[in-house]
This record gives structure tokens, C-alpha cells and sequence, in this order.
């Protein structure tokens, strides 16, 4: 993608129409007034009046049907410039790999990245009045929900143009609200646009052998024009918030692998249970299927909207993530550029971060589980946190909702410093048996090559708007 210096035209509150309009151009829509309709659909709730040339592809996807986004969403694989050589399937791709245009583009990366405002805090639990709790990472909404309101997420992606990083896990809520009550589109999409920060200057490329992708993929995976979109969780965050939840509530971890209690946890005796501790493996099994969760749901969304748009794509696993991180091996095969370290005894690498770009919270991007602990809670309590008082959100007494949230002391922080640093200690790494970076899914986004299914398919092989995507967008 190109990141031009210029942001799109600003929005004039005198161009803008109310919310009620996309109403009453659905009503004209079905009355036949097509015209009508196209014009005041263009200006409900979504804002268009933002950019300096409205792609019709853009106005049909501010108006584009969840239900028929639901029911239409297919793995359409079939970009243009590729080729299926043999088999009842066979198709030679007649048309050359075309990049996605840049509006397109940045609208499916904030859908699936995307700041949606101030996220709502989880507002009671008995336990803690009167108190609220205490549980979120993050203050802003996104585009796909997070277990606990936790958000270890982020995003990276690569296209023809080269290889970026867009970071929205801790992004506060966009400023993109006319004086109307509309959300300006171009605002919003700027305002992630601003966030991406290039990597490289190339596509990142996978090689197209079973070391490194699934072969099923290998004709259609990462090709050219294509957009990878790679959410990559920092497990390591995830798992110190999972022990904070843990102990907040009451309870404590075993190390259930050696069979043995926590040295030291008995003193903690005030604030955890020690006698009914949750073996450690299912703790971490629960905190790699919630980031699993957490990034199949941001694909998905994106899933959605490559309905709405008019493309082809999918969301799929079958990219070796170690070959994505740069943990393969393999010198060749750089990946994302990610370190990790082989631990003696343990097959797989153990993939720690990027180092200023994307850290895991464990050494040795800390000096220790302790420091990692504390930055945590001050992703918590710190400025721009989900529970400090200056954080800005959307209650009418916002400051006093999140400066109730159940304090963190001393004694907290040592008894979840204590597990964690017993974990990495222990097992020479953190967590003990899951990855302290995660990636699994990801969702590409291609130019559909229609003519195959035209040759493969009966009808409905897909949308009107793949049908239309071209003149749509140019």
C-alpha cells in the first residue's frame, strides 16, 4: 500500500444529512426510486462527504445487508493470476494480479483492526462492591471482542508494496463524529492510516513447500495483489492477566506438569485460596484458546465486510507461524523478524517478540516477570488506562466509574509476580506450555476471479457486489 503524507478532505457538517436517511433510502430503494436512494444512502449514519472522490464500491458497502454479508460469506479463493493446473477444478486465471485499491484496502484493515469507540467496562460482580472489576487491558473498543476486555492482539500485513505493522490495541477512541451524530468514514479510516508503521519494502513472502505451508494453499496463499492480514497475540500479557484474574478472584495456581504447589504461595493465604488451586496447564490452555477467539474474531469481521466490498478471500490457518515470525530456521525465510530462543529439551521455538516493535512480556524483553507484572498493571491503572480517572469514556460520570475499579496493591502484585516468575524460573520460559506470541489465523483479501466460478459454479457462485467490484472501484 502507499502511505500518502495527506489526509482525506475534512467533513463539513453543512453536507452532512441525519441518520434517518439511510432509512428512507432503503424505503425509496424498494419503491424502485433507485437514484433516489443511492444519493441519501450515501449519507446516513456513515458520513461519506469525507472523501475527495466516493467510489461507488464505497456506497455500496455503507449500505450492504449484515444478513446477506452472514449468508454470503464463502472461501473464494480463486484470485486473479492464479491457476488451479489439473483436476475436475482446473482453471487458468486469464487476467493479471491487481493490487486492492487503496480505499478498499483501508477500510477492510480498520474493520478488522479497528478503535470502535470507548469499550464498556464489565460494570458489577458482587464480590467486589463496591468496587467494580477490575479485569480490562484496554480502554477502547474494537472491532472484535476480547475475553475479559484484555486486548493482547495486534496487527501486522503485507501487500505488493511491502510489509507493516498497525498497532490498535491501546488506540483510544477515534474522533470521528460530525456535529450530527454521524461517523465520518474517512476520519476514521485516517485515523488508522496514521497508525501503520512500515516494515519492509517487499511482500512478506512464504515459501510454497510443506515446511512452511500447508500444501492445499500453496496456489492461492500470500499471491500477488493480495492483502495477508496476521494478527500475532502476545500470550505472555495474556497469561500475566489471566493470573491477575485469577488471584483477584480468589483463587491460585499448581504446577500440575511437576506435580507440585507454588513455593512461597502460603503466604498469600489472605488473598487466594491455596487448598483448591487450578492446575497451571488448563490455566494456559485457557488463555491460548481466548486469544484464538480474540483473532478469529477480528478475521471474521473482515470476513464480513469482503462481502460488502465485493472481494475474494478468506480466513484461513494454513501458514506455518513460526515461518511468519521468522522462527523457522531457516535464514532464507525471514519472516516478520521476530527473535526466539531454542530451549533445551523443547522441540519448538520459543518465540519471545520484535524488539521495537512488538515485545512479549517476559524476559528477555523484561528484566524479569516482576517488571512485566508491573507493566501490566500500569497498562491498567497508568494513563490512558481503562481505570484511570483521566482516562476519557463513554459514561456520563466517566471519571468516577473508572476510578471505581478494585485497587492492585503490593500483596497483588507480589502473589502474581510470585506464579509468574515461578513459571519462568521452573520452565526456563513464560508461559510454561503455550506460546508466549501467538499467531494462527489470518485473513487474506484478493481480487476475484469471476470467470472461474462462472465455468465451476451454478449460480450464486458469488455476490452482486464481486460481480460489480471492478466498475465499483476501479
Amino acid at each position: 500500500m502507499q502511505l500518502p503524507n495527506e489526509t482525506p478532505t475534512q467533513i463539513t457538517r453543512r453536507t452532512a444529512l441525519g441518520a434517518a436517511m439511510i432509512g428512507a433510502g432503503a424505503a425509496m430503494g424498494g419503491l424502485g426510486l433507485k437514484a433516489t436512494a443511492d444519493t441519501l444512502q450515501t449519507r446516513g449514519r456513515l458520513y461519506l462527504g469525507g472523501f475527495t472522490d466516493v467510489a461507488p464500491g464505497l456506497k455500496e458497502a455503507a449500505r450492504f445487508p449484515l444478513i446477506e454479508a452472514i449468508h454470503g460469506r464463502r472461501s473464494r479463493r480463486f484470485a486473479k493470476g492464479t491457476a488451479i493446473p489439473d483436476g475436475p477444478l482446473a482453471y487458468s486465471s486469464t487476467e493479471d494480479p491487481e493490487p486492492l485499491d487503496e480505499t478498499e484496502q483501508m477500510l477492510l484493515l480498520a474493520t478488522v483492526t479497528g478503535n470502535t469507540g470507548w469499550a464498556n467496562l464489565i460494570p458489577h460482580n458482587r464480590f467486589y462492591a463496591p468496587n467494580i472489576p477490575n479485569y480490562a487491558g484496554a480502554a477502547g473498543g474494537r472491532s472484535f471482542p476480547s475475553a475479559a476486555g484484555y486486548h493482547t492482539v495486534e496487527f501486522f500485513f503485507t501487500d505488493d508494496d511491502g510489509t507493516y505493522f498497525l498497532p490498535t490495541r491501546d488506540m483510544p477512541a477515534v474522533a470521528a463524529e460530525t456535529g450530527d451524530g454521524a461517523t465520518d468514514l474517512a476520519a476514521w479510516i485516517a485515523a488508522h492510516r496514521e497508525r501503520i508503521v512500515t516494515l519492509d519494502d517487499h511482500r512478506l513472502e512464504v515459501p510454497r513447500a510443506p515446511r512452511h505451508m500447508e500444501m492445499h494453499n500453496a496456489w492461492c496463499a500470500n499471491v500477488p495483489g493480495s492483502t495477508l492480514i496476521i494478527p500475532v497475540a502476545d500470550l505472555a500479557q495474556h497469561m500475566i492477566l489471566v493470573l491477575a484474574y485469577v488471584v483477584q478472584n480468589g483463587a491460585s495456581i499448581y504446577d500440575d506438569i511437576n506435580g507440585r504447589s507454588i513455593p512461597g504461595i502460603a503466604r498469600f493465604g489472605h488473598l487466594v485460596d491455596t487448598e483448591n488451586p487450578y492446575p497451571l496447564s488448563y490455566m494456559e490452555q485457557l488463555g491460548v484458546t481466548e486469544v484464538t477467539v480474540e483473532s478469529s474474531t477480528a478475521c471474521y469481521a473482515g470476513a464480513l465486510m469482503l462481502q460488502a466490498i465485493g472481494l475474494g478471500g478468506w480466513m484461513y490457518e494454513g501458514l506455518n507461524p513460526f515461518s511468519l515470525l521468522g522462527a523457522s530456521g531457516d535464514p532464507k525465510v525471514p519472516g516478520l523478524g521476530f527473535r526466539f530462543d531454542m530451549i533445551e529439551g523443547k522441540p519448538l521455538p520459543h518465540v519471545t517478540g520484535r524488539d521495537g516493535v512488538f515485545e512479549g512480556h517476559t524476559p528477555p524483553h523484561y528484566p524479569s516477570m516482576r517488571a512485566a507484572v508491573e507493566a501490566v498493571v500500569e497498562r491498567k491503572f497508568g494513563p490512558g488506562g481503562p481505570y484511570n480517572a483521566a482516562t476519557p469514556g463513554p459514561y456520563r460520570d466517566t471519571a468516577t466509574v473508572r476510578g471505581a475499579a478494585a485497587p492492585m496493591g503490593e500483596d497483588f502484585v507480589e502473589c502474581v509476580a510470585l506464579i509468574a516468575g515461578y513459571v519462568f524460573d521452573t520452565f526456563g520460559r513464560f508461559p510454561a506450555t503455550v506460546p508466549a506470541i501467538h499467531a494462527q489465523m489470518y485473513l487474506q483479501a484478493h481480487r476475484l476471479d469471476t470467470g472461474f466460478y462462472d465455468k465451476h459454479f451454478g449460480p450464486g457462485g458469488y455476490l452482486e457486489t464481486h460481480a460489480r467490484h471492478d466498475r465499483n472501484w476501479g
